[in-house]
């Protein structure tokens, strides 16, 4: 037992050294803008660019429609497979599984050439429905990830329990669904949003094809002309997307002893 501890204890400190000590680079050189001595100057010209703020802004409000998008798209689809037609189960998986498969620039290429502005459908004659074609193009890519997660939140709930209960009390389909069914998996939801959130805010290639002033092209075109700049940026980036993995825990933690409390 002491030498698979041990082995265990060493496996841990190479990952963690295989994972912090880039980071702690990336953020050392970040501090060297400033000839001869440590500063948060890449830091000061970032937050202070405008194009930062669009961008990033731009890219939250984004995000948040694509978590919207998405949490409408799987949660009915999760439950309904579930419950009612589990023998399509392995089709709805392979299906949730092909934006791993499919690379991102192949997805954009199509959607270009289905709703440019001579087809019957032009989603890229104007700004906001190339936004829209934006958002379904992300709910695409993180379909993956919060498909499964709603799943796996169903899997430890039991559905046909709280269907017939809630069908023998009167209430509608659309009730059963999102007053009973998603608050049960809430922090499963919530896994799959914050895992959205993250592919929104780093994804380059759907952005600048439909040339959407999104974060992603904006962190490029600074690495292709600053030096320290990007680094900051990278941390920034990092720090915003563990601070919503960090608010998986809080939630988490605050929807389980809330229905604990309720029993």
């Amino acid at each position: 037992m002491k030498t698979s501890r041990l082995g265990a204890w060493i496996a841990v400190i190479i990952g963690a050294l295989y994972f912090l000590v880039p980071l702690a680079a990336t953020v050392e050189f970040s501090l060297k803008k400033r000839r001869g001595e440590y500063s948060f100057d890449a830091y000061a010209v970032v937050l202070q660019d405008p194009r930062f703020l669009q961008s990033f802004s731009y890219s939250i409000s984004v995000a948040i429609a694509t978590i919207v998008v998405g949490v409408l798209i799987a949660v009915p689809t999760a439950y309904v497979i579930r419950l009612r037609l589990p023998q399509l189960r392995p089709f709805v998986e392979f299906v949730t599984l092909l934006p791993l498969v499919i690379p991102a620039i192949v997805i954009v290429f199509g959607y270009l050439r289905l709703y440019n502005s001579s087809s019957w459908l032009p989603f890229t004659s104007s700004a906001r429905a190339t936004d829209l074609l934006l958002v379904f193009g992300y709910a695409t890519l993180a379909l993956p990830y919060m498909y499964r997660s709603v799943d796996t939140g169903l899997r430890a709930i039991d559905v046909k329990t709280l269907t017939e209960a809630a069908e023998s009390l009167g209430a509608s389909w659309w009730t059963i669904l999102f007053r009973v069914i998603l608050p049960n998996v809430r922090v499963a939801v919530l896994s799959g949003a914050f895992l959205t959130f993250a592919i929104v805010i780093g994804e380059f290639t759907l952005a600048s094809l439909l040339n959407r002033p999104a974060f992603g092209p904006y962190l490029q075109n600074i690495g292709a002309n600053r030096a320290y700049e990007p680094s900051a940026l990278a941390i920034i980036a990092f720090i915003v997307t563990w601070a919503c993995m960090g608010l998986i825990q809080v939630i988490g933690r605050g929807a389980r002893g809330s229905s604990a409390g309720t029993r």
